[in-house]
């Protein structure tokens, strides 16, 4: 079975509330149908994060269905399997996926309910691909532990696999041991899936989430091509540098598996990325605002596209019309040369760092129906609340309100 992996395509995205990176997008997209040409793997897999927001603008929805429809008809025979991300919405993803069934095109958002391992054998069938060649489980984002449900649908793949084929999970998590370089938030215990949890039965999981490209408990990959047992858990990486802070080689994964149980073997497909993020100066950090826009003109004649921001001595004296002065020097260069106002600082004066709050995605967030669950998660940053005062509070506010519900007609039970 073969495979080309990627996820956290985040169309759509805005670069610093200024530049749009439609052009970046479609520099990408012929490398991947390029390698669909020339590596014709059986299906293309998308783990989570296709748009960059919950609700993408209509003409990101329509590159989209552009960039897909495009692949499908090239490659008819390769099977496409695309799960929501954190970043989409999980309800019109699933919502597209009657009308991209129709192209044998399988996209899921929703995650099994929460009752479904009461429920008889027949709703794993909404998450299971079968290929001639093997099978792929798809799991969009969730929140929290699903063990279980993961499992089930292992198992559910187990009995159908008389043949022994390949195995392929899917799912957009941040599990443990993954190196988190490049990302703007902390992900903490909460959002941190352990390995544990993913089940048995597979031979590789394809996830999406974090941007680095990584294969779990292979930290030192130095080589472009490696070839491990089965039971393989690896991140394909963005697309895209979403960051300034993602400066290591984004890659697209082609997985061959030989068998089931058998061996995997990985090759990363290294992606030309239309503009490279840079830091200025190259070297150090400039001591001065003047050095600064020096480091910035020099960088628009040398080089003349690619995104930048400055590292800067904390103590420089910046002018008023600093920034001004950075879009006057790179203004003659269009959008090719492209600027983060967030600056670096360097040598800051030591201060009291304020203590680490549990940080939670919206997605987690719209998913928790009790605020009682977010209280009890955050319950130990906050010593002082007393969470039998606020769990009995809550339910009184919920009894006041049922009873303004209720119609003068209803009878009360004390009638």
């Amino acid at each position: 079975m073969r495979i080309l992996h990627t996820a956290d395509l985040h169309l759509g995205q805005v670069m610093y509330q200024n530049y749009t990176r439609e052009d970046e997008h479609d520099h990408f997209f012929c490398q991947l149908e390029e390698w669909c040409r020339t590596y014709s793997p059986d299906a293309l897999l998308v783990s989570g994060d296709i748009f960059d927001i919950q609700q993408p603008g209509a003409n990101t929805k329509r590159r989209f269905n552009e960039y897909f429809v495009s692949l499908h008809k090239a490659f008819p025979d390769m099977a496409l399997v695309i799960v929501a991300g954190n970043h989409d919405s999980a309800s019109r993803i699933n919502a597209d996926n009657a009308v991209w069934s129709l192209g044998d095109v399988k996209l899921v958002g929703l995650p099994p309910a929460s009752d479904c391992l009461s429920r008889p054998d027949g709703w794993q069938r909404e998450y299971v691909v079968e290929i001639p060649q093997g099978f792929v489980i798809a799991m969009p984002f969730v929140t929290g532990t699903r063990k279980d449900v993961v499992q089930a649908l292992l198992d559910y793949v187990a009995r159908q696999n008389n043949e022994q084929k390949p195995v392929v999970l899917m799912g957009h998590m941040a599990v443990s041991g993954s190196d988190f370089t490049g990302h703007g938030f902390d992900i903490g215990h909460l959002q941190t899936v352990p390995l544990d949890d993913l089940g048995t039965g597979f031979d590789y999981m394809a996830l999406g989430h974090i941007h680095r490209p990584q294969t779990i408990g292979h930290p030192d990959e130095h080589e472009p091509v490696s070839t491990y047992p089965a039971g393989v858990v690896r991140y394909s990486g963005s697309p895209l540098h979403v960051s300034c802070d993602e400066k290591y080689p984004h890659s697209v994964s082609l997985v061959d598996i030989d068998r089931h149980g058998g061996m995997v073997t990985v090759t990363r497909l290294r992606i030309d990325e239309l503009r490279h993020f840079y830091e200025l100066p190259r070297t150090g950090a400039a001591a001065t605002a003047d050095e600064a826009l020096a480091a910035v003109k020099q960088f628009a004649e040398e080089t003349g596209s690619g995104y930048f921001r400055l590292t800067m001595d904390y103590h420089a004296a910046i002018p008023a019309d600093f920034d001004q002065q950075i879009y006057r020097i790179i203004e003659p260069y269009g959008e090719e040369i492209r600027y983060n106002p967030k600056r670096i600082e360097t040598n800051v004066p030591e201060t009291v760092e304020e203590e680490d709050k549990p940080v939670f995605q919206v997605a987690e967030l719209q998913q928790m129906t009790d605020p009682m669950e977010f209280i009890r998660q955050t319950q130990s940053h906050y010593p002082e609340l007393d969470i039998d005062d606020l769990a009995q509070a809550f339910q009184e506010v919920e009894a006041e309100l049922r009873r303004q519900t209720e119609t003068p007609n209803t009878p009360s039970h004390e009638d």
